[in-house]
């Protein structure tokens, strides 16, 4: 395994991405139509949230039976992506070697990191790229 491989090897460049003025119901579409977890909320080319599945599932109800759509679009009507991302996002560059980004997932409470270069979001890593990227090395 090479010690200072670069993330933009393994970063997903392809990003699905929102906006402020974007709502949860789109989201919630979203992380459903693309399978994914996590999306990077930008202004421009800035990254300035993210947001997760699981910050939907915070604020929705877990145990719905019936009506769960309806339920979870009253719901998602009452906040808004800014409400709901997290702000203080920890960005990498893509020229940041994949041990360093897995160290900052390893130690840290979230599993995506958008990657800026220059100002400009440029890809995204997760944990499931780390995970595929160490275990093609065996």
């Amino acid at each position: 395994m090479k010690q200072r491989t670069p993330v933009s090897v393994i970063m997903t460049k392809n990003i699905i991405g929102l906006t402020r003025s974007d709502d949860l119901q789109r989201a919630e579409m979203l992380f459903k139509r693309h399978k994914i977890r996590h999306i990077p909320v930008v202004c421009g080319e800035a990254v300035i949230g993210m947001l997760s599945y699981s910050d939907l599932l915070k604020i929705s109800y877990a145990d719905i039976s019936e009506d769960e759509h309806n339920v979870d679009a009253v719901v998602y009507n009452m906040f808004t992506i800014e409400q709901v991302m997290v702000k203080d996002v920890v960005t990498i560059s893509s020229e940041t070697p994949i041990k360093e980004a897995a160290e900052i997932l390893a130690s840290r409470e979230f599993h995506a990191l958008p990657i800026v270069d220059d100002g400009t979001l440029v890809g995204i890593v997760t944990t499931t790229d780390l995970l595929n990227y160490f275990i093609k090395q065996f």
